[in-house]
């Protein structure tokens, strides 16, 4: 931690990056309030200071329980300051377990909380435009809250709606319309957010964008019998099917998809009655209901890792540890990483205090880190040696932060770091998405983790 005025401290690890900026933890001193700091360096894009300005008075606006708070900002000549509430679960992909999904008691309770803060938006005529998994944070109560209004807008000033004409938002998320003409705001937030529950019910995404054989096939009604359609029962595909309607007139709109049987179905007091077997009408209305919505068990999915991949160790990983301990600024291997959306850190210079199990612990709770057996050095090594057992591009700086460039499974740019921490005589590895879809990150860092696994500590 650094200290970054006289009562606050903040966390030197990144909570999160944009397009602008990171996202860090500030903890302040006497009180032990947490909140969230966005900060923005105007010095590396042109249109930056347009578009946080634009985003800020949109956010300042919000009050609701499902959105997160905007507490205030601090402008300097080259960097902002943004004090946002702290939501200490992070993002909700953290949730979703890859090719799996959640529990359907979550997922509904999710995706209530999302349409909820959503309708909120929509009441103001404000629209959002980038409703994915990795925008939508989660609380330390476990509350739902909608972040990150750098593509939101105006669709609707006293009375009068406008169409909107700007190509935005996350292609796995976007709805078909806005790439052909001028589209209707609020059904195209409401696509988004289809997308998001069969993310959250099967752990997979259904289509890369609206332009490939996925979407395609969905169009002409052949999809039924592939995944992630096969893992649904026909309460939920019924549900999803008009949220995910091609003609955006015939889209549900939030009131309706609240009143559909699915959003009102009791998950948590069916699935009591069951496991007792003391109401045999409720068990058949339950399979009735569900109707094999899913092959595999999504309340508690068991991940099974395989023995490790053997790792071919090149020698350059040895340089790699000498110029780490030399304290050289930037060691490279494969191509560099080019990723526009990263910020150099802040420069903030000051005295800094240990890294405690606590004080880390403060920080968000991503299920993507875990403790080694081995010590600094040879931890790094191992990883790397794997990365390159994967081909990954992957470049390192002078603290030892590795930055890895690759590409998902619908060949979109991916883009992770990885922080080896010595915590209290103890090794943490750490994983962090930068760039990219979260469900598509946690698929590398499972099958990374399982190359990983000879030096995984298992107590943790």
């Amino acid at each position: 931690m650094i200290e970054f005025t006289d009562d606050w401290m903040m966390h030197k690890s990144i909570l999160g990056e944009g397009a602008y900026g990171e996202v860090k933890l500030i903890v302040n001193k006497h009180t032990n309030e947490k909140i969230a700091c966005k900060i923005i360096n105007y010095g590396k894009h042109d249109d930056v200071e347009v578009s946080i300005n634009k985003e800020v008075i949109i956010h300042r606006m919000l009050n609701h329980d499902n959105i997160i708070k905007y507490f205030g900002r601090r402008k300097e000549p080259l960097r902002e300051y943004i004090y946002l509430e702290y939501a200490s679960r992070g993002e909700l992909f953290q949730m979703i377990e890859p090719d799996v999904g959640m529990s359907s008691c979550l997922a509904q309770t999710y995706m209530k909380q999302l349409l909820t803060g959503l309708q909120y938006l929509h009441n103001l005529g404000i629209v959002h435009r980038d409703i994915k998994p990795e925008n939508l944070l989660i609380n330390d109560e476990g509350a739902l809250k909608i972040s990150d209004f750098g593509m939101a807008t105006l669709f609707r000033c006293k009375g009068k709606e406008r169409l909107l004409d700007r190509k935005c938002g996350t292609k796995p998320y976007c709805a078909p319309e806005i790439f052909v003409k001028p589209y209707k705001a609020q059904p195209a937030d409401i696509w988004s957010c289809g997308i998001v529950l069969i993310a959250m019910l099967t752990g997979e995404l259904p289509w890369a964008d609206t332009t490939c054989e996925e979407f395609i096939n969905y169009k002409n009604d052949s999809y039924i019998t592939v995944t992630p359609w096969s893992k649904l029962g026909n309460a939920t595909l019924s549900l999803i099917r008009k949220i995910l309607a091609i003609d955006p007139n015939k889209r549900l709109t939030i009131d309706q998809i609240m009143k559909h049987p699915w959003m009102k179905f009791n998950f948590e007091d069916q699935k009591s009655d069951v496991v007792d077997g003391s109401n045999p009408h409720l068990v058949k209305r339950w399979n009735s209901m569900l109707e094999a919505e899913t092959r595999i068990h999504r309340t508690n999915p068991n991940v099974t890792l395989s023995q490790p991949t053997p790792a071919v160790r090149p020698t350059s990983i040895d340089q790699l540890v000498t110029d780490l301990r030399t304290n050289r600024e930037v060691v490279c291997f494969s191509q560099p990483t080019h990723n526009d959306d990263m910020l150099l850190s802040s420069q903030l210079h000051f005295n800094e205090t240990p890294l405690t199990r606590e004080s880390f612990n403060n920080l968000v709770k991503r299920m993507t880190r875990f403790y080694v057996t081995t010590n600094y050095e040879k931890t790094l090594e191992v990883l790397c040696s794997v990365l390159d057992t994967f081909h990954y591009n992957w470049q390192t700086d002078s603290t030892g932060a590795v930055t890895i460039s690759t590409v998902d499974l619908m060949k979109n740019q991916l883009v992770f770091k990885t922080n080896v921490i010595e915590i209290q005589g103890k090794i943490l590895v750490d994983f962090r998405l930068s760039k990219g879809c979260g469900i598509e990150f946690k698929k590398k860092f499972k099958k990374l983790r399982e190359c990983l696994d000879d030096i995984v500590e298992k107590d943790e």
